[in-house]
């Protein structure tokens, strides 16, 4: 048997609708560059096309073939974990991507959204041009996902036995943590985190704090305002209650916003330009691109007036608003923030 690598690969149980279209799918165990023979195995069984990315529904004999052939090849938990889904219901799937192409498949757009909060891989490392075109706005229900032209019967169905179906969303993306919890993180409010956020180890995120796809922190972090789709948290780093990252899907068009290791956003404050390490925006200070604003040496002379953006890379400064005059100020922080470590270490 030839070994085989692929990029990334995943058996995971499907949601189908009454069109038979596949909606949602849960990867239990996905894999980033799986080992080769694992592969292989997996692509022989299948009868897999070796040359594009796949999506396959298994049926009893060829998930029972396949579980087999990983017992035999050394992989006995991928083996175990294959044969527990298909005796349980729903549909088992296969998904295989031989190259990071954009999602044409809303399995292969959940395998990569899956990648993603596994921390096997970090935001802006996959392809997911085009994912909303591929993904379903769906009905996230008591009773998991369903199509929302079929909701209208299910809540009567519900009610007809004596039940309310609970809606408690209607959006393209599940909450992270009806897939998969990372270890070492907190969330006060689990619907505030979406299905392809990445959160490191000492994160946390309380209630009004919120991560979106292909973004988070490489913990750890205490996050109480927005962190925006494609936008990174450094380490150590703090956003005050109602604070804004600005995201390539919120108005920063292609310019990619982060914000470095030691930093603090204050409450309701927003940022629109990469935040480098160690600096501080003052609550309530919205900085653009675009702002204004006075550069001061240690001993408060001013230097220059610069737009924000030309500041990008600088470390170790305080953007605050004068409460005399109101123009915005940059001046050099004499010490950086830090976390409180009994916050973040036990989680």
């Amino acid at each position: 048997m030839n070994a085989i690598a692929v990029h990334s690969l995943g058996i995971g149980l499907a949601t189908h609708n009454a069109q038979q279209q596949i909606i949602e799918v849960y990867y239990p165990q996905p894999l980033l560059s799986p080992d080769p023979a694992l592969s292989s195995v997996l692509m022989q069984s299948c009868a897999i096309s070796p040359d594009e990315n796949s999506v396959l529904e298994l049926d009893a004999d060829t998930a029972t073939m396949l579980a087999t052939g990983l017992s035999e090849a050394g992989f006995a938990d991928h083996a175990e974990q294959l044969t527990q889904m298909a005796a349980g219901k729903g549909q088992v799937i296969a998904c295989v991507l031989h190259t990071d192409s954009a999602p044409a498949s809303v399995a292969e757009a959940y395998l990569k959204l899956h990648l993603l909060s596994h921390r096997l891989t970090k935001p802006h490392s996959l392809n997911l041009d085009g994912m909303f075109a591929v993904l379903h706005n769906l009905a996230w229900t008591s009773e998991g996902a369903i199509d929302l032209d079929e909701l209208p019967q299910r809540q009567l169905s519900a009610r007809l036995r004596g039940e309310i179906l609970e809606v408690a969303s209607v959006d393209k993306f599940p909450k992270m943590t009806n897939y998969v919890v990372p270890a070492g993180v907190r969330i006060a409010h689990t619907a505030r985190v979406r299905l392809g956020a990445y959160l490191g180890a000492g994160t946390t995120v309380m209630h009004e704090g919120f991560v979106n796809f292909n973004a988070g922190t490489e913990g750890p972090a205490m996050i109480e305002g927005r962190i925006s789709a494609g936008v990174m948290i450094g380490a150590n780093s703090d956003l005050g209650g109602g604070c804004s990252t600005m995201g390539t899907l919120s108005g920063g068009g292609t310019e990619i916003i982060s914000v470095g290791e030691n930093c603090l956003i204050g409450a309701n404050a927003g940022i629109g330009i990469p935040l480098a390490n160690g600096c501080t925006v003052e609550a309530g200070l919205y900085l653009t691109a675009g702002t204004k604003l006075n550069v001061l040496a240690h001993d408060g002379a001013l230097q220059k007036t610069v737009k924000a953006k030309e500041m990008v890379g600088v470390e170790g400064l305080l953007y605050r608003r004068n409460s005399l005059t109101g123009t915005v100020e940059c001046v050099p922080l004499k010490s950086s923030i830090s976390l409180n470590d009994d916050l973040h270490s036990h989680n």
